[in-house]
């Protein structure tokens, strides 16, 4: 499924008003078990949409050096 910007709108709004419901404007409604789990529909949709636009997150890697090794 093709999420588009109002999907992640909603979520979006949800997230910050703390409500667990959320109704699409295709008329789609969900009600999510807790807020982490809208976080990770956000993210989810964010990439969906992301993918779609042929935008990618950029990949950050940190790499930590632990003791003194010498």
């Amino acid at each position: 499924m093709a999420f588009v910007t109002a999907d992640l709108v909603a979520i979006e709004t949800a997230i910050k008003s703390g409500a667990l419901s959320v109704r699409f404007q295709d008329g789609r409604s969900y009600t999510y078990r807790s807020i982490d789990e809208l976080l990770r529909a956000r993210e989810m949709i964010q990439a969906d949409i992301n993918s779609a636009a042929g935008t990618t997150r950029p990949r950050v890697f940190r790499i930590q050096q632990t003791g003194s090794g010498y």
